[in-house]
């Protein structure tokens, strides 16, 4: 076989992976519609096109701002917020798992999520206590405690498995036991707070994407989109990266440290901003990378748009089952994710050891 049949060939293959990611956003969006439509009450595709592209004559008909007070106060922002936080989790999670080469990190493993979480935990309670004037529910303190908490712990975590030269291995295990740490003092929290501070905390260890704001939906949607630019114009950088040896990415030119500090950054500071506003959900960020490898394979390119799509589709159908399987009791997204998540994910394996992929 010479080598125009060897590019032809793997042309063929690279256009019938993008045609598979064009289906499978396409998914999310028929996915997204179908969400809007179910629930308590019943919507049709057409009462959603309405609540977008309505006439004048419709605007003023009875029990249009009823179906409209629905969409777009109730369903639509946490429909697009669990779109968000689905892609931006899958996102951390693949790049993280590209700069350490360990499939089993994640913002969740190495204890990100967990610290993220006690600094909302921390500033709910405290801020509460000492009655500052931009106590309670501030979105912008919150997601600062958020920040803090979760670089400490990144600090902590690469610091020393750099400073100690640990292996990747050690460094998931000091991740974990930071995870634990960080578990046991949000539970601290919790234990000291009163019914309408341990509600609020309550809410982020278990995930939720009830309360979810248009102000939070655009800070979600800018970060994600600067670290989606970023990770995509360092897609080649870590796919020479993928080997255990170092050797191959310098001898391209390629300034390893300085790529694993920008990707670093960029997954705290999503993955802080993001857990500050839903919560903790710690199951997206590990697998929905392993299901987009597995389905269009490892290169970056395709593989970090593959995992936002998966990890969106996870999140959406769990929001969606979460508050419409027992309805009107609404499980938390965090808790039916696992449910969706593992059976696919053990499917894969399976099927992928069988040959399948």
């Amino acid at each position: 076989m010479n080598k125009s049949e060897l590019q032809r060939k793997y042309d063929k293959m690279i256009l019938h992976k993008e045609i598979l990611l064009f289906i499978c956003a396409a998914v999310v969006f028929i996915l997204a519609i179908f969400s809007i439509c179910i629930g308590v009450a019943d919507l049709t595709p057409k009462d959603v096109f309405h609540a977008f592209f309505a006439s004048k004559e419709l605007r003023n008909s009875d029990g249009y701002k009823t179906m409209h007070d629905i969409i777009w106060l109730l369903r639509l922002p946490r429909i697009v917020m669990a779109f968000l936080s689905g892609a931006g989790l899958a996102l951390c999670g693949v790049v993280m798992q590209d700069i350490t080469n360990n499939p089993l990190v994640s913002p969740y493993t190495v204890g990100i999520s967990n610290a993220a979480a006690f600094g909302v935990a921390f500033v709910v309670l405290f801020s509460s206590k000492m009655n500052l004037p931009f106590a309670g529910n501030n979105l912008l303190l919150q997601t600062i405690g958020a920040f803090v908490m979760a670089l400490l712990c990144t600090i902590m975590v690469y610091g020393v498995a750099a400073a100690k030269r640990m292996n990747v291995t050690t460094l998931v295990l000091m991740g974990t036991a930071l995870s634990y740490l960080f578990n046991a003092l949000t539970n601290t929290m919790q234990y000291l707070a009163n019914e309408q501070e341990l509600n609020t905390i309550v809410r982020w260890t278990f995930g939720s994407m009830q309360k979810a704001t248009w102000i939070q939906i655009g800070i979600t949607a800018f970060l994600l989109m600067i670290g989606f630019i970023i990770t995509m114009l360092n897609a080649r950088n870590l796919n020479a990266m993928a080997g255990a040896s170092e050797d191959v990415p310098r001898a391209l030119g390629i300034n390893v440290k300085r790529v694993r500090i920008v990707i670093g950054l960029v997954s705290v500071i999503l993955t802080a901003v993001i857990i500050s506003f839903v919560g903790v959900i710690g199951f997206v960020g590990i697998v929905a990378p392993h299901i987009a490898r597995m389905v269009i394979g490892s290169d970056n390119r395709l593989l970090i748009p593959f995992s936002c799509i998966c990890g969106s589709i996870l999140m959406i159908m769990s929001d969606t089952i979460g508050r419409t399987l027992f309805s009107p009791i609404t499980v938390p997204v965090g808790i039916v994710v696992a449910y969706i998540g593992v059976p696919v994910f053990v499917h894969l394996i399976i099927k992928g050891k069988e040959g399948g992929f």
